[in-house]
């Protein structure tokens, strides 16, 4: 048996790079998966691939900043689940400048989701997760749960990034807090933070190369320069960037039982690169 046999899971932004790597991760060891994604394609794809590999998937499209989403996902989950096991806060992008030109609308825009939307998804995932915890108490049984909510090591402080970086340190804090209130439900909170991850939002770009992606009707430019990628590699222990799928691994550390023992912690996948 699958070590995530009759587990349910939420992961928010799986429809493409790191959380797509997580969704199937999740299901081939036996979770059934809520897959979200801001566009309803990428969703679908994920979903469809889940199944075609004998796994259990449903999509949950839309916004994770939009204010019905946390029941919307949480109310899927429930419906065609029958409860919740697993919340992956996986969701987000970067949206970079400096301070003195970072505008109201790119600093809330990325703080409403990377630190808003897990807070209004695991408020709303609460009243689910309590009733079946004290429910298995009654019955004498130990059921662990688990929430992994994702940081990066920009939480640390990075240059044009005060947005995200204060997101990114901000969802530290819920992860530590929720780790104590939730302990008694037998919940493990943890947070993984990424290095340099290659995704299409890290994408190399070459010469004077300019990539976008649209984002709920916002243009943002990804991509990382050549040279940038270059020199970042020299700061990596491991000589070079993290792949979507070894960044689902570390995630999953936090989703097998053998994690139960374990909440309130961070782990850094950064091949050896920062430390928080």
């Amino acid at each position: 048996m699958s070590k995530l046999t009759g587990k349910s899971a939420i992961v928010t932004g799986s429809g493409r790079g790191i959380g797509r790597e997580v969704a199937l991760k999740l299901a081939s060891e036996g979770a059934s998966v809520v897959v979200n994604d801001l566009d309803a394609d990428p969703a679908h794809e994920v979903v469809e691939r889940i199944r075609a590999l004998g796994g259990v998937a449903v999509p949950c499209v839309g916004s994770v900043t939009a204010t019905d989403f946390a029941e919307r996902v949480v109310g899927t989950a429930v419906e065609q689940f029958g409860g919740i096991d697993i919340v992956v806060n996986n969701a987000g992008y970067t949206w970079d400048n400096v301070i003195q030109k970072m505008t109201d609308e790119q600093w809330y825009a990325i703080l409403d989701c990377h630190l808003t939307a897990p807070f209004r998804i695991l408020r709303a995932a609460y009243p689910v997760i309590s009733a079946a915890a004290k429910a298995e108490a009654a019955e004498g049984r130990e059921v662990f749960r688990k929430v992994v909510n994702i940081s990066s090591i920009a939480a640390g402080g990075n240059v044009g990034q005060s947005n995200y970086s204060t997101a990114k340190s901000g969802i530290l804090g819920l992860t530590k807090t929720l780790a104590r209130e939730w302990g008694r439900l037998k919940v493990n909170v943890n947070a993984v933070a990424f290095g340099h991850i290659e995704t299409r939002l890290t994408a190399p770009l070459t010469g004077a190369e300019s990539k976008t992606v649209n984002i709920e009707g916002r243009e943002i430019r990804v991509g990382i320069g050549e040279a940038l990628i270059e020199q970042s590699k020299k700061f990596i222990p491991l000589g070079r960037p993290g792949t979507a799928v070894e960044a689902a691994g570390a995630v999953y550390l936090f989703c097998q039982p053998e994690s139960d023992y374990v909440s309130g912690q961070v782990l850094v996948c950064g091949g050896g690169m920062g430390g928080l």
